[in-house]
């Protein structure tokens, strides 16, 4: 697994859920994460989420952290619960650097309080699944009610660093976990 903080800022638009992303953008071949700051935009023409597409509910934030996972020879379900892993390294490590506030995870979401500070969804493609997991940085302009990492204090590429390395390690332990067991009648 190949893990990667890009300085550039690079806008998400849903366009990066396709396999190959990193590849194709950074020369990063097989199973990757790769984190970025930049704005997001994504129209429901773009949407994976037929919730919010019915719902009609675009996702925009004016700059946001954003987490791309794309894993080869995996199933939607393995991702969903990959994606829900991520998820809880990233509200681990938020709240072990928070003092007086506490944020919790709804499914695949985070909030602090009864504001959102996450957008997440899981998708497979012809041949890998992907998860984005996007952070507001700002919450300015939002169109539901957010929270974005500058209100809480916390650095974006430095969280980044961290949750890529708590994400790297889960997946090398449960690797391990599986190799280590004999089998049983």
């Amino acid at each position: 697994m190949i893990s990667r903080f890009i300085k550039d800022q690079t806008a998400y638009t849903g366009g990066e859920l396709t396999s190959h992303w990193a590849f194709r953008s950074f020369d990063l071949l097989g199973d990757s994460i790769v984190a970025f700051a930049g704005p997001c935009d994504v129209s429901t023409d773009r949407m994976a989420d037929l919730v919010d597409v019915k719902a009609n509910a675009p996702i925009w934030s004016e700059r946001m952290l954003h987490f791309i996972v794309e894993h080869f020879g995996c199933g939607l379900e393995t991702a969903i619960l990959r994606q829900r892993l991520l998820v809880c390294i990233i509200q681990e490590r938020l709240n072990s650097r928070l003092k007086g506030k506490t944020i919790r995870r709804k499914g695949d979401d985070l909030y602090e309080g009864d504001a959102k500070l996450s957008v997440s969804i899981a998708v497979q493609s012809p041949v890998s699944c992907m998860i984005h997991v996007g952070l507001n940085v700002e919450n300015k302009g939002t169109p539901v009610r957010t929270v974005g990492l500058n209100d809480l204090g916390v650095n974006p590429e430095s969280l980044a660093g961290d949750v890529m390395a708590g994400y790297l390690d889960e997946l090398k332990g449960m690797a391990e976990a599986r190799c280590k067991v004999r089998g049983v009648p």
